[in-house]
């Protein structure tokens, strides 16, 4: 099937096929409809009727009350999308002064008005990081994203830890955790720090 023209989604369709990447970039968990529109706060009869359209695009695999899974269109769709997210939030947050429980929204609304020019100008002008300000990897342009050896804090065993990525998606949660020092490249002694945090949303990785 030939490359489909970024310029051809829409704004839902970008958001639908980033939810659905993130959703399974850390997770091996089967995604249905359900999922997906709590992810994005919608309804599961919305979330349904999207992903029938994504699929008549070609852009997911789905079958009916079955899960749902990006095709490689669509994954690489989605890569581009969450490419600029992080980018921009790193961009906030570096640039303009934005803390790292500021950035998601802001670059949530921006990310569909800029050009991927712009994006890869913005990159480099920020040194190329490789990765966002809560740890997570920043794909490349072409679309590759690095693959990273981390596990859920709930689910690490020993006594030491270092903080790889922390989830994004709770500004209360990203305020209370700088407080406490769990942001990413951080040592964390455990266990009694998993007392403060909650687990599920930090990565770490073996020091």
């Amino acid at each position: 099937m030939p490359g489909l023209h970024p310029h051809k989604l829409t704004t839902s369709e970008e958001d639908y096929l980033k939810a659905l990447y993130l959703l399974t970039e850390w997770e091996d968990e089967p995604v249905g409809t359900g999922a997906l529109a709590d992810q994005l706060g919608l309804s599961p009869a919305s979330a349904t009727s999207m992903v029938q359209k994504l699929a008549v695009k070609g852009l997911v695999d789905h079958v009916p009350r079955g899960a749902i899974s990006l095709s490689d269109i669509g994954r690489r769709e989605a890569l581009r999308m969450v490419r600029r997210h992080r980018i921009l939030e790193t961009f906030l947050r570096d640039e303009l002064g934005y803390d790292w429980d500021e950035v998601h929204d802001e670059a949530e609304a921006l990310e569909h008005t800029v050009t991927d020019r712009f994006i890869d100008a913005l990159h480099a002008r920020l040194g190329h990081p490789e990765v966002d300000p809560h740890g997570d990897s920043i794909p490349s342009a072409a679309g590759v994203l690095a693959t990273r050896d981390a596990q859920r804090l709930d689910r690490f065993h020993g006594a030491q830890a270092i903080v790889c990525r922390v989830s994004d998606e709770d500004p209360e949660f990203l305020r209370r955790a700088k407080k406490l020092g769990i942001v990413p490249g951080a040592m964390i002694e455990l266990p009694h720090q998993l007392n403060y945090i909650e687990a599920s949303l930090v990565w770490v990785c073996a020091p």
